[in-house]
């Protein structure tokens, strides 16, 4: 008997505790974009794994009692052979034995993904010498017909910018971590509330490091903007008062079986106050807790 043949059994660790997420689809669908935003929520993220090796990796997590109890696996066209045909059957028996097992299938127009490819100037792992790059988007559905057909949800990304479909990931997988997963983005009000906002603070309030030459082109990213607002009285008593109340209110929302909040500071540009409250804060929550999440409208 092999290690992949192995029953998956440790008494220290409930199978069930185990998150498999296995992400493929279309080259040029966004499949490295969803990954990223997976280890984000502190997934153990491994990319193009054949899916003989999946129940090897379930092993050893398993028989390791690892803290990496969220695995992300990266599938796609590359894998060849018979690789696809094999992951159901795969999938299948690690989700017999109890691992929470989901199959992401990222799709895209071939319109769309013609026009990524010829804007990237990437070449398809299909292209080979001789075959057309319509041609090959037409043959890697074939070989992934398979795996759409058995896909727990199918996401076309062909409308979705990058942070569009980061963000469509992790907040549909964010009951995958432990506990509330917080999202905190900064955002610039002359832009517009974002409309996934569940708390918003403003920020506009506080010095502002745009009317400061030197601070003007950088960002609430950078050291100088950090220096001269930390030394700051006022931000830092906003600060400590925007997070006494989320420490207050947030494990309410634990309690009523929230998986995702997001929580949304702005100011006039998007650029300084807002991008340094949304860090501080992240930090400040990364220290207590895992899934935490940030994102810069205006800087990404």
């Amino acid at each position: 008997m092999n290690e992949a043949d192995t029953p998956l059994l440790n008494p220290l660790v409930d199978p069930h505790e185990i998150h498999l997420i296995v992400l493929t689809g279309m080259s040029g669908g966004g499949k490295t974009v969803a990954l990223r935003a997976l280890e984000d929520l502190e997934f153990y993220c491994v990319d193009n794994l054949p899916s003989a090796l999946l129940p090897q990796l379930v092993n050893a997590v398993i028989k390791g009692n690892s803290k990496h109890r969220r695995i992300a696996v990266g599938v796609d066209v590359r894998n060849r052979g018979a690789d696809f045909s094999h992951m159901p059957t795969v999938l299948s028996e690690l989700a017999g034995a109890g691992v929470q097992v989901h199959l992401i299938f990222l799709d895209c127009s071939d319109a769309v993904l013609i026009k990524r490819y010829s804007e990237t100037r990437r070449r398809h792992p299909l292209a080979t010498r001789g075959v057309s790059l319509a041609d090959a988007i037409v043959e890697e559905r074939k070989l992934l017909r398979p795996l759409m057909a058995i896909a727990e949800k199918v996401i076309d990304s062909s409308e979705l910018n990058v942070h569009q479909l980061r963000r469509l990931v992790a907040t549909g997988y964010a009951q995958a971590t432990a506990g509330l997963t917080l999202m905190f983005q900064s955002f610039a009000f002359r832009r517009g509330l974002p409309l996934d906002a569940d708390f918003v603070f403003d920020a506009r309030c506080l010095p502002n490091p745009h009317w400061h030459a030197h601070l003007r082109p950088l960002s609430g990213k950078d050291a100088p903007v950090r220096e001269f607002l930390d030394a700051e009285p006022l931000v830092t008593e906003y600060f400590l008062d925007t997070a006494r109340w989320l420490d207050a209110w947030l494990p309410r929302f634990e309690q009523d079986d929230r998986s995702y909040v997001t929580i949304s500071v702005g100011c006039t540009g998007g650029r300084h106050r807002s991008v340094y409250l949304v860090e501080k804060l992240a930090a400040h929550y990364r220290d207590r807790r895992e899934g935490v999440l940030t994102f810069h409208r205006e800087l990404e």
